[in-house]
């Protein structure tokens, strides 16, 4: 093992050394702690200056991290992040292919042609390349160079068995593990990933760390990063990471009833759209896996009748799917469960809802603060009303629900139950419900946030209308804002 890391490091070093060649015109480097990211400098003129992150993006980081040698990007970086340069700031409004083998070879508005500040110098993370090979496994692989500033923190691991992680480390530590068949340090290091999945709000990391634990076969990292990219798919669907997303990893999505969206159409127009961004890259074969994923069922009846009058290429070169969807979607909605539960065959998922937030399906409660409880005790109760099921045919049947959040025992005694740990969440129907107890069931979930912040850390359900919250070290995900949460209760109706 000594001789391992020996030459780890004078591999890493090597490598480290290649890249620090003489700086000429178009040259980049990376201005940070680690030679794999940093603030983007390049070389013009004979002066080094900064890029703005206008339309700095994947591609970018991309083209950036290849020409200085690495074999693709984790992440593109914006917001001055990696420290504010003191030179020009030379590129702005960057439109890169992705494909180009300089950054200055994309289209910008010309050398020092800005309208930025240094607080807006952009940055990346580069997924760096050092091949070892393992040869009782008969195996070659990659594994991350910014393990260079870290070989002493992992030597101290194996001592200790205690090492400071972040993101770019715990990689590196996974891939040696991975490597050479270290399992339960590989296990150890695929849990401080689970720790650090809710970092990022902007889902790089994310989609970055799921395509890892595709390559490394971490399927427990990969059931980690899906379950909070489905709690969080109503935020990844409307931010710039949503067109980079796989194929492998959109089917993955569509299939999970966790995925959290305002409704299921929105989710149709979502696909819609990624699927006419990636172009050639999906053959119509893959095109189809994909929209069958779409549970036509559960479109809202008024947004179903409107699909039809769409006239987009992609409804014409699959215009048999969207009928066949539709026509079963009016079917759903139009009859009884029980006139049509004989003939609908095996169709697994297509009637069960996912979990969705539209106002005549969800109600939000924000608890402001736990230092006061007793303050604001009515904000923390609401009612409101929904139908019966999402089918059209109980629409007009309305269940009264009850959504409340305690905060104290007093509060819990005065409310005729019990808490020992705090918060609890309660949500009652008015009894109405029962009618329905023989064809349909409410499996209610409650989605926990941070206060005005586009974060879902934490789903659970009801038992007996009640959620306790679990104490941050039970949670799946650590708890951001312990003292600041937000509440969503979505009812969710299901035929049986």
């Amino acid at each position: 093992m000594y001789l391992l890391w020996c030459l780890l490091f004078l591999h890493v070093s090597a490598q480290h050394d290649r890249r620090k060649q003489p700086a000429k015109e178009g040259s980049v480097r990376l201005v940070g702690d680690l030679d794999s990211s940093g603030r983007v400098e390049v070389y013009h003129d004979g002066q080094w200056g900064s890029v703005c992150d206008d339309g700095w993006d994947l591609a970018e980081a991309e083209v950036v991290c290849r020409q200085m040698g690495f074999p693709g990007a984790i992440s593109a970086i914006s917001g001055g992040t990696y420290g504010e340069g003191s030179g020009p700031i030379w590129l702005d409004d960057m439109k890169c292919e992705g494909s180009e083998s300089s950054l200055s070879d994309c289209s910008f508005n010309g050398w020092a042609v800005t309208d930025c500040t240094h607080k807006e110098d952009a940055g990346v993370v580069c997924e760096a390349e050092l091949n070892l090979t393992n040869k009782s496994k008969n195996l070659s692989v990659n594994v991350s160079q910014i393990c260079h500033p870290y070989v002493s923190a992992f030597l101290r691991y194996f001592y200790t068995r205690q090492i400071e992680v972040s993101i770019t480390s715990a990689q590196c530590l996974h891939q040696l593990a991975f490597i050479f068949g270290v399992k339960k340090l590989m296990e150890d290091v695929g849990k401080v990933f689970t720790l650090l999945i809710p970092q990022d709000n902007t889902f790089r990391t994310q989609v970055s760390m799921y395509e890892y634990a595709v390559r490394t076969g971490d399927f427990v990292l990969q059931e980690n990063v899906l379950q909070y990219l489905s709690w969080n798919g109503e935020f990844l669907i409307s931010s710039p990471v949503w067109s980079s997303v796989s194929f492998h990893m959109m089917d993955a999505l569509l299939q999970r009833s966790d995925l959290i969206v305002k409704d299921e159409a929105l989710l149709l127009k979502a696909l819609e759209r990624w699927i006419q961004d990636k172009g050639d890259e999906i053959n119509s074969e893959q095109q189809t896996g994909l929209l069958n994923h779409i549970r036509f069922l559960l479109i809202p009846v008024d947004e179903l009748y409107e699909i039809q009058f769409s006239s987009s290429a992609l409804q014409k070169n699959h215009e048999k799917l969207y009928l066949t969807g539709l026509l079963k979607g009016f079917q759903f909605n139009a009859l009884p469960f029980s006139k049509i539960r004989n003939k609908m065959g095996n169709m697994s998922n297509e009637y069960l809802p996912r979990i969705y937030t539209r106002d005549e399906w969800s109600i939000f409660i924000n608890v402001t603060t736990f230092k006061h409880p007793n303050l604001g005790q009515n904000n923390r109760l609401q009612t409101f009303s929904t139908p019966a099921h999402t089918s059209t045919f109980y629409r007009e049947q309305k269940v009264q629900w009850r959504a409340q959040v305690f905060l104290t025992a007093h509060e819990c005694s005065n409310n005729g139950i019990s808490c020992r740990s705090f918060p609890v969440a309660r949500f009652l129907a008015d009894g109405n419900q029962n009618r329905y107890k023989s064809s349909i069931r409410f499996s209610n979930r409650l989605i926990l946030g941070c206060k005005n912040e586009n974060n879902v850390f934490h789903v659970q359900d009801f038992k007996t209308d009640i959620a306790v919250i679990p104490a941050n070290s039970s949670m799946a995900l650590p708890n951001p804002c312990p003292d600041n949460y937000s509440f969503r209760f979505v009812v969710r109706p299901e035929f049986i």
